[in-house]
């Protein structure tokens, strides 16, 4: 505290020092010649010029400083006038630079934030209009096809009747997830958390896709014989869901003949972390940054044949912050890829 109001009004002080010594020495040499030296008489005068001195300089260089600076800000909109009103602007102008810098920085950076949340708004807003308009303009196709007539032909009909049903399967798929999405990040949807075993939850999502995977002959398998089960501590269904969107992208992108494997380790005491490999395509490194945006595709032209919502990683990314749980990813491309997280394990 004292370094700072030293450094605050050092200009004042050392103004009013020389102020002082300069009047001082020019009274003692009028009243030598006056031949009325008075010691106490030199040191009231000194000690009251320099009071007076000090308090009129540092007043009056505040008030320069105040209202030349503020002009500068309001010219360059860098500052509210409502900021500098809170604290008195001093004559330290190297806190005072500092403080304009920062300021300066904290803006570009909020600039600069500004612009990319823009650019991302805009492509998110694209990349929803055009996978919802894609199942849309399909279910009316069909749809209108068979209104001019179509309807008649029983075979015709009703292969119709099923591909528009498929289109209307992926809308409500893409408008399910959205909604996930959107609960997710306010905060809206509840974590039912309970104790269960990972290892027989692994279990189950391989069951539930072995169908998948035999059609490109991927074996989804673990890394080893789990003869004890494994207990964590998390909302089972969406782990579940959570498996099963990292295993089904395994598969959608894997080579054929290729393998999914799991293995469930311990990572401190009271964290196990499960990891999702696979020797598939893999992912370049200026995809990785980007991999769990919403609608975000690695390869734009041929995974949308592959169906899904386009927000099956961005729904496991929230899904285990949810858990305040970590989620990595580790890829090589023409390799393979490694998806990983974290659940805090049962007592």
């Amino acid at each position: 505290m004292q370094n700072k109001i030293k450094k605050t009004y050092k200009f004042a002080f050392k103004t009013s020092l020389y102020i002082t010594i300069f009047l001082t020495l020019l009274s003692s040499v009028f009243l030598y010649v006056l031949h009325s030296i008075d010691v106490l008489y030199l040191l009231s005068f000194a000690v009251f010029t320099f009071l007076i001195s000090f308090i009129v300089i540092q007043y009056r260089v505040e008030r320069f400083i105040y209202r030349r600076v503020k002009k500068i800000y309001d010219d360059l909109t860098l500052l509210e006038s409502s900021t500098l009103r809170k604290q008195p602007i001093t004559t330290d102008m190297a806190t005072l630079t500092q403080e304009i810098d920062k300021y300066a920085r904290n803006k570009k950076v909020e600039i600069e934030t500004l612009k990319v949340r823009e650019e991302y708004r805009k492509e998110f807003l694209g990349n929803v209009s055009h996978e919802l308009k894609t199942p849309l303009f399909t279910v009316q196709g069909y749809l209108l096809t068979l209104l001019d007539g179509a309807i008649n032909d029983k075979n015709v009909s009703e292969k119709y009747l099923n591909r528009a049903s498929k289109g209307l399967e992926r809308l409500i798929y893409i408008v399910r997830d959205l909604d996930m999405i959107t609960k997710l990040e306010v905060g809206d949807l509840r974590l039912n958390v309970e104790t269960f075993d990972i290892v027989e939850l692994v279990e189950s999502v391989f069951d539930l896709l072995e169908m998948k995977a035999s059609k490109k002959k991927i074996t989804l398998t673990f890394d080893m014989d789990y003869n004890s089960p494994i207990m964590v501590s998390a909302d089972k269904e969406r782990i579940q869901q959570v498996l099963t969107n990292l295993v089904v992208n395994s598969i959608k992108y894997g080579r054929e003949k290729g393998t999914t494997e799991i293995s469930v380790e311990n990572l401190i005491k009271n964290k196990v972390i499960v990891r999702v490999t696979d020797n598939g395509e893999g992912i370049s490194k200026e995809n990785l940054t980007r991999l769990f945006e919403r609608f975000f595709r690695v390869d734009k032209s041929g995974s949308r044949k592959e169906g899904g919502s386009g927000l099956g990683l961005s729904i496991v990314k929230h899904i285990i912050e949810a858990h305040d749980e970590k989620i990595y990813v580790e890829s090589d491309l023409g390799v393979g890829s490694e998806f990983s997280f974290t659940l805090e394990k049962s007592e």
